[in-house]
């Protein structure tokens, strides 16, 4: 199962660690008041990556906790991937120059694909594209629109410009503990035959294994976000589950 990613993933508030549950900004939990200090503990247990996401930016569409990112990949020994708010390409490239890996597309795949495709050609494989859907369909904006198209539509075509990293969110099961909708992940993944990371509902190690399984169909990681905060496993023992340990 080695090839498998584990993510913890940090989703930040005002400078906070929080979690939503579905992405609802009213029902929102604080879990530390310093995103370095939590990427800090992740990387102490053997994480390679560490999950950015900025709450605030996604919903102001431009960068606000820009500043934590930066802190976190510059003094941390892991690779950062980050997510929220990254409209331009003045952005993309801030964040890659500052020591960030991957740079995930989310709102944008669908608002501005002309963008999209030419920071794909740009940077190719430092942009990963998220795409979060409900009920199949794709959301934007920090989830507060559903658009008309579906993900694996998006997938393809997406895939066709050079895509090769998707993260793939199903919102029903963001935040709830309730298991990651492992078909839909797979189906993105065979649709657009490149790399997909499962992200949301992961609750137990189990559910982590029977997506490490998957890898072979193109299932390569999975993003962990309550289950860490709320004491369900480490990321020493996720990575152990998944052989990588």
């Amino acid at each position: 199962m080695s090839g498998f990613t584990i993510y913890p993933a940090i989703d930040m508030r005002n400078g906070k660690c929080v979690r939503l549950v579905q992405g609802d900004y009213a029902k929102e939990t604080v879990y530390g008041d310093s995103p370095l200090e939590m990427a800090a503990l992740f990387a102490d247990q053997g994480a390679e990556w560490i999950h950015l996401v900025d709450l605030d930016g996604a919903r102001e569409g431009k960068t606000v906790n820009d500043v934590h990112v930066k802190a976190i990949a510059d003094r941390l020994n892991v690779k950062v991937q980050v997510g929220g708010g990254i409209r331009t390409e003045k952005d993309v490239d801030d964040y890659l120059s500052n020591g960030v890996e991957r740079v995930i597309l989310g709102s944008s795949a669908v608002s501005d694909p002309a963008f999209v495709k030419k920071m794909l050609k740009t940077y190719q494989h430092h942009i990963a594209i998220g795409l979060d859907a409900r009920d199949g369909f794709v959301s934007t904006e920090g989830w507060l629109e559903t658009s008309s198209v579906t993900a694996v539509e998006l997938g393809r075509k997406l895939a066709a410009e050079g895509a090769e990293v998707f993260i793939f969110t199903d919102i029903a099961t963001d935040g709830m503990l309730s298991g990651p909708n492992i078909d839909s992940t797979v189906e993105l993944a065979e649709a657009t035959g490149k790399q997909v990371i499962a992200s949301g509902g992961v609750s137990s190690l189990s559910d982590l294994e029977a997506l490490a399984v998957r890898g072979p169909e193109g299932v390569r990681g999975a993003i962990v976000g309550k289950a860490l905060y709320t004491n369900q496993f480490t990321v020493s023992e996720a990575l152990e589950r998944v052989g990588i340990k």
